[in-house]
């Protein structure tokens, strides 16, 4: 029985309830000072669920990657064949299963998945082999629960993947429960419940029900402070504390107490217990070795036995509670400590603790354990363990005599830590290996990661200056991949010196020659070599599967590149990306869609937020609103899943242009409010395009006219919103101001030859010049083109001009294909325009004013986004399983949003659903 936990028992009830009746999920992370009783709590939790999972973080395993994911994942590895392949061969690699094939995951969130994946399979088996806590066999629907124990000495990689698991969480019938101190595993974004210490009353009653005498009870309760351990210790060792010690924190009165225990004992049993704590594992072949070297053997735990220090059984010893084993190590002599690490490496057949206990037994700089912690580091870094990868290469700097070669280790570290995403550890590491070396090529590979931690930061511009600078001197492998990197941080932040530099030191790159002709205004140079980039990316689409492959050495454009995370930018990703700017819809479109494709088949996370973010673009040019919100849904979801939750102001600046064309200034202002420097221009074009639809002409053409005159005068973002800036300046009375922006934008667009942006320059021309023939010409060249809103606002000015001429039955038929247009895109200033133009052109059932809000009927405005992106896949005949793997999420909750989306829609059935219309111009 627990004392005094009835709140927080309760809470857990009510999670197993949910998730016994309901099918629903939930994670929980219950957090408090060592001996408070989380660990009783998740015993309590267990009774009498059938179906559970079980993993404690130890202390020594904490620089093994997936230690613990080992252990909570061994007894049901044989489910590992029921996954999609890419998570079946991720969890097959962390466990070193026989089965494993290929270098395992290259993505450190897929494993994360194929936990979610897993455990959902295991709520939904029904199959009486399975062995579990009860007894088989259990009705389907049961749920399982994880308990994750002193998980702030879980591994990193395991801490990860379970995170990334629970929040994911949702309709599953899994429980996940997890028990911290206070001072780690924080920042999980996951419910916590912290555990007080007892009241009195139930401090009095534990102490009563554990028969602590009645003659100390008082002061065992009143010396406790209303810490359970401590509490059970002190009655135990009836407040036995060494003579004159000060009072001390409760937690350390404890181990004071243990430590007294362990002195008490005899020298052979607190060498084993030294032995077993300097192990830290309970791994008993490796500590009987280490016992056998140093003379003692397990009969003399006898004593450490029978005080109940430990417990055997089996082939493991542990101990009680984690702080007996702190207060055996703590207790010991250095000389002492050091033998024993030096007798557990020799006895040890595992290479990662062999390398662990070397490296505690030296004294001094030694070479040859450098290299073995460097050799474990590269392994766990192989099995996308980044953190743990990172600290052991930092352990072996530490370690290294040669400055160079700490250097190298220090920097490796900076690389493998950025991949983890902590760049402010990544610059630390780096600063600290550039004072160690003077040799250019590691200086310029650590200025690479200064590049990388600049950009995460915030300033694009200097990220570009320092990789384009060192890449001089990169070795030649990394030479060209930085420099393309410097190239696209240069393009995206306006650093055109940065650009052209890059272009001088390759001089065979099209990708940076191409932006490099862009930067210095000349577009019919610079179109035509990106174009050429773009089609034939486009034109491999078919011909290989890899898609969106992997490069070791590059960067994605305007992100940090998790060199084995993120998709190749020589490849799709840059080219998706090459052509937005140059204004290709159907190929970004096809390019990104493709690629999006590839990252969640091969469960790639960690890169899908990049690559949603330029479909997302994608959709909004093709007036796909709906699409784009449910795509950057998914996409700051994954980010903030993975950790990456900075991204989310990038996110909402793309879609920033949907609530500028509906008119909705709140929701645009609330947006841009996180967008960082990059995309600050997609921001303020999306200001001014809503002060245009707002008639607030002025504050438009200010707005465009900053950028314009900025460092980023010939970026993308200027050229898309030259026609913005044009009919602000025609309509604030300042035609002038106009005609050199139409000059350079029909430039890009003749270089550029696509259909949309020829006919934007047409309709600047006529808008400028007052004349029907070039508004002819726009409206025939938007048949081609796939962007509606511009399409909708050529048929606007052009419905205007019509009508100014007295040409009313004329311009009664653009005005109503804009005024359709306009309606489904929500785009109420514009609407009310193109309403207005055509009461006055007499057209019958127009002479009421419109309302705020348009009511286009739209199956799809029923939904969630990710509802949406459910419902088109089940619609388009894929299975619950096989959209689980495409979104990372779980069958259960698959069929969860589709049950929710279904009334919504006013079908039952999956056979309805595709007859719905479920394309929307929204």
């Amino acid at each position: 029985m627990l004392y005094g936990r009835e709140t927080e028992q309760a809470r857990i009830s009510s999670l197993l309830a949910e998730a016994r009746d309901g099918g629903r999920s939930g994670a929980l992370v219950l957090r408090g000072e060592a001996g408070i009783g989380k660990s009783a709590l998740l015993e309590s939790a267990a009774d009498g669920v059938p179906r559970v999972l079980r993993a404690v973080g130890i202390e020594a395993e904490s620089g093994i990657a997936f230690a613990g994911l080992n252990q909570l994942l061994w007894p049901v590895r044989d489910r590992l064949g029921a996954l999609p392949d890419a998570q079946a061969a991720a969890l097959r690699s962390v466990l070193a299963d026989p089965g494993a094939t290929g270098a395992g995951p290259r993505d450190r969130f897929t494993t994360g998945l194929a936990v979610l994946t897993l455990l959902a399979d295991l709520a939904d088996d029904d199959r009486p082999g399975l062995v579990w806590e009860g007894d088989p066999p259990h009705p389907p629907g049961r749920p399982v629960l994880c308990l994750a124990d002193d998980a702030q000495w879980l591994d990193t990689a395991t801490a990860e993947a379970l995170l990334f698991a629970a929040r994911r969480l949702a309709a599953e019938g899994v429980v996940m429960l997890f028990a911290a101190r206070d001072e780690a595993f924080t920042g999980t974004g996951l419910p916590e419940l912290r555990l007080d210490r007892l009241d009195r009353d139930a401090a009095a009653s534990l102490a009563a029900a554990r028969r602590v005498p009645p003659a100390v009870r008082d002061r065992v309760v009143r010396e406790s402070k209303g810490n359970p351990l401590a509490l059970l210790e002190f009655g135990a060792a009836g407040l036995s504390m060494p003579d004159g010690s000060r009072p001390l924190p409760v937690t350390d009165q404890v181990v004071a107490s243990f430590r007294n225990q362990i002195g008490g004992l005899p020298d052979e049993a607190r060498l084993m217990l030294l032995i077993a704590a300097a192990e830290g594992r309970g791994y008993m072949p490796s500590l009987l070795g280490a016992a056998r070297a140093l003379g003692v053997g397990l009969s003399d735990l006898e004593a450490a036995e029978r005080a109940r220090l430990v417990e055997v059984t089996g082939r493991r010893i542990a101990f009680r509670h984690p702080l007996i084993r702190a207060a055996s190590y703590q207790g010991a002599v250095t000389a002492q400590r050091v033998a024993v690490h030096q007798a557990l490496a020799d006895s040890s057949d595992d290479l990662n603790c062999r390398a662990r206990h070397r490296a505690s037994a030296a004294m001094a700089p030694d070479e040859d354990v450098a290299a073995d912690l460097e050799a474990a580091a590269e392994r766990a870094r192989d099995l996308t363990g980044y953190a743990t990868a990172a600290a052991l290469f930092r352990q072996a700097a530490e370690l290294t005599p040669a400055a160079g070669a700490r250097a190298a280790r220090l920097g490796a570290a900076a690389e493998t830590i950025l991949q983890a995403g902590q760049p402010a550890e990544a610059e630390e590491l780096a600063a600290s290996a550039a004072k160690l070396t003077g040799d250019p090529v590691e200086h310029a590979r650590l200025g690479r990661v200064r590049a990388a931690v600049e950009y995460e930061r915030g300033d694009p511009r200097a990220a570009a200056r320092l990789m384009v600078e060192h890449a001089a001197h990169a070795a030649p492998d990394d030479r060209a991949a930085m420099l393309r990197a410097g190239a696209t941080y240069a393009w995206t932040s306006g650093e055109s010196s940065a650009v052209l530099r890059a272009a001088g030191l390759l001089p065979g790159d099209r990708t940076v020659q191409g932006l490099a002709h862009l930067a210095g205004g000349d577009y019919e140079r610079g179109l035509p070599l990106l174009s050429a980039l773009v089609g034939e990316a486009r034109a491999g689409l078919g011909t290989s599967e890899t898609t969106g492959g992997h490069d070791e050495d590059d960067c994605v454009a305007g992100e940090i590149a998790s060199r084995r995370d993120a998709p190749d930018p020589a490849g799709h990703v840059r080219a998706a990306w090459l052509a937005l700017i140059i204004g290709d819809d159907e190929a970004a479109s096809a390019l990104a869609a493709a690629d999006a494709a590839h990252c969640r088949r091969h469960g790639l996370i960690g890169a899908l937020p990049t690559v949603l973010q330029t479909q997302a673009q994608t959709r909004i040019a093709a007036g796909l609103h709906a699409d784009a919100e449910s795509i950057v849904a998914e996409a700051i979801a994954l980010a903030r899943d993975t950790g990456l939750s900075r991204r989310e102001g990038r996110l909402g600046a793309v879609l920033a242009r949907i609530p500028a064309i509906e008119g909705d200034e709140t929701r645009l202002h609330e947006l841009i409010e996180k967008a960082p420097p990059p995309h600050c221009g997609l921001a303020a074009n999306a200001l001014a395009l809503l002060d245009l639809g707002l008639g607030r002409y002025d504050d438009a053409l200010r707005r465009l006219d900053d950028i314009a005159q900025g460092p980023r005068r010939y970026s993308a973002e200027v050229m898309l919103s030259a026609a913005d800036r044009i009919e602000a300046a025609v309509r604030s009375g300042r035609p002038a101001q106009a005609r050199p922006v139409l000059d350079q934008f029909r430039a890009w667009a003749e270089a550029g030859k696509q259909p949309w942006a020829l006919a934007v320059a047409s309709r600047c021309e006529a808008l400028l010049d007052d004349t029907e023939e070039p508004y002819t010409r726009a409206v025939h060249l938007h048949e081609r083109s796939t962007r509606p809103f511009e399409r909708a606002r050529t048929e606007l000015l052009y419905g205007e001009w019509l009508r100014r001429n007295r040409r009313r039955s004329d311009a009664r038929i653009p005005l109503r294909s804009a005024a359709d247009i306009f309606e489904q895109l929500r785009a109420v200033p514009w609407l009310d325009r193109a309403r207005a133009e055509l009461r006055a052109t007499g057209e019958p059932g127009t002479g009421t004013p419109t309302v705020s809000v348009p009511t286009a009927p739209d199956l799809l405005d029923r939904l969630t986004p990710q509802e949406l992106q459910v419902v088109r896949l089940a619609a388009a005949g894929t299975s619950s399983r096989e959209i689980a793997a495409q979104l990372f999420l779980s069958p259960r909750t698959v069929e969860y949003h589709l049950y929710k989306a279904y009334p919504k829609l006013g079908v039952s059935s999956r056979r309805q659903l595709s007859r719905l219309a479920l394309e929307s111009a929204t």
